[in-house]
């Protein structure tokens, strides 16, 4: 099934999200207008542009967590970039209270 928006819509928000706050994946697909897509939201997050400067890192599952395996050095990379922003992870989890940002 085709995602009803670009990777370029994808883009345009996630270079919005404010330094120190997260969103989700599904999140994401919703704020592009497309509920439901926040599987195609992670596939367009791997194939970012080396270099883009876009904060993918602020992408978070559901849960709270990052959907990276926790050994990995994505993982610890994704967790150092946010921790350099103030996002504090508590047992693997991002508070999505304190953190999540609503789009505005």
């Amino acid at each position: 099934m085709h995602a009803p928006f670009s990777p370029s819509d994808i883009w345009f928000i996630l270079a919005k999200i404010p330094e120190g706050n997260v969103v989700t994946y599904g999140q994401l697909a919703n704020m592009a207008g497309a509920p439901g897509y926040a599987r195609v939201v992670g596939n367009i997050l791997k194939q970012l542009p080396s270099g883009s400067g876009l904060p993918w890192h602020r992408v978070i599952n559901s849960k709270g967590q990052i959907s990276f395996p926790e050994a990995s050095a994505k993982y610890q990379q994704q967790q150092s970039l946010l921790e350099s922003e103030g996002v504090t992870l508590l047992n693997g989890k991002v508070n999505l209270k304190l953190y999540q940002w609503n789009g505005e």
